[in-house]
Order: structure tokens, then C-alpha cells, then sequence
């Protein structure tokens, strides 16, 4: 019987899943480009007048269909990623200026970079499930038998290039954000992992 995740484990899923938010709005705020995934979204969302979120959401949702025919099984972070990234974006979006200064904007670069990196790793941590994309990605993996890199690669290659064919903002925090995200995240996930309770084994009494 799969046992109902603790308050430790909901916490910092939910935590990390506004923080990716507000990570992604602290780029888009800058104006030097996007995460690969967001250049596809803001093109999608200036062609189709919706907000940034609300596209976020649709095409996760779009994506964990894919995950039918891989046969991968979404946990309560898979689904809970699809919804709240995208109200926590729009959420901050709400609130978060247009900076004036070129020196803010440039500062938002790493400052989003960094958030993103701690979240990723926050919600990843807690074994609830990976993210759509992500899920996609292994279950591509599993089934072509191509390397995670490559299956990556191409999967971010071929988003960047529709979102900014749809007109998405594709910068230097695109390259930046592409070379670093996965050193910081692997240097902070065994620092967020928390695994869950082991399950009690039955006394033979």
C-alpha cells in the first residue's frame, strides 16, 4: 500500500513548485532570454494572447499525455507541477515590475538561474514524481535506447526553435541557463533529497 507523503515532503514540494515559478518570472522580467521550454511558451502565448501560465499549464498538460503511449506513471508531483508552476508564474508576473535598469535586468540573469536551480532540486528531492518534461525525456530514453543527453538535446533544440519561430525571447539566459542548471542542481540535490519513510516490516510474531 503506497503510503501518503508527510508534511515534510508536501512542503517542499509545494515550496519548490511556486519558487520554479517565480524563478521563471524573474527571467522573463529580464528581458536577455528565457529557460529553453519558456521561449516555446511565450511564443505560444503572444500567438495565441494568453497568459504566459495559463500556456505553461496547457503544454504540460499536453505533454503528460505523451506520457501514455511511453507508459510513464505521473506521481502527485507530476500533476501538481503541471498546475502550479503556471499559477505561481502568473502569480509573480502580477507583481513583479518591469525593470527600468539595465543592471537589474543583468542581476535577474543569475538571481533566476540560482532560484530555479534550488527549486528544481527542492521539488525533484522529494521523490513525488518527476516534472512532464522531464518525464518525457526518460521515457523517450527508455524507449529509443538514445543517451539522456542526446534525447535531451533534441527535445530542447527543437522547442527553442518553434518558440522563437512563434516569437519567444531567445538570449543569453537561455545559454546561460542551459550551460549551468545542471551543475547547480546536481551539487543541490543531495542536500534537498529526502527520501521517504521505509515501510515498516511486519513482525513475524
Amino acid at each position: 500500500m503506497r503510503q501518503f507523503p508527510g508534511p515534510r515532503r508536501l512542503a517542499q514540494l509545494y515550496a519548490g513548485l511556486v519558487l520554479y515559478g517565480l524563478s521563471m518570472a524573474l527571467l522573463v522580467r529580464s528581458g536577455l532570454g528565457v529557460m529553453p521550454w519558456d521561449v516555446l511558451h511565450q511564443g505560444l502565448a503572444r500567438q495565441l494572447g494568453w497568459s504566459l501560465g495559463v500556456v505553461t499549464i496547457v503544454v504540460g498538460a499536453l505533454v503528460l499525455l505523451a506520457w501514455v503511449p511511453l507508459r510513464e506513471r505521473p506521481g502527485l508531483g507530476t500533476v501538481s507541477n503541471v498546475v502550479v508552476i503556471g499559477l505561481a508564474l502568473d502569480a509573480a508576473l502580477a507583481v513583479l515590475p518591469e525593470p527600468g535598469s539595465p543592471l537589474v535586468r543583468v542581476a535577474l540573469v543569475p538571481a533566476g538561474i540560482l532560484l530555479n536551480a534550488v527549486a528544481t532540486a527542492a521539488y525533484i528531492g522529494v521523490h513525488l514524481g518527476p516534472g512532464p518534461r522531464d518525464g518525457l525525456m526518460t521515457g523517450l530514453v527508455r524507449r529509443t535506447g538514445r543517451s539522456v543527453r542526446l534525447v535531451r538535446t533534441s527535445i530542447e533544440v527543437a522547442v527553442v526553435a518553434a518558440g522563437w519561430l512563434l516569437g519567444g525571447t531567445l538570449g543569453v539566459a537561455t545559454v546561460l541557463y542551459a550551460l549551468a542548471i545542471g551543475p547547480l542542481v546536481h551539487a543541490l540535490l543531495p542536500r534537498l533529497s529526502v527520501r521517504p519513510p521505509a515501510p515498516a516490516v511486519p513482525s513475524s510474531r
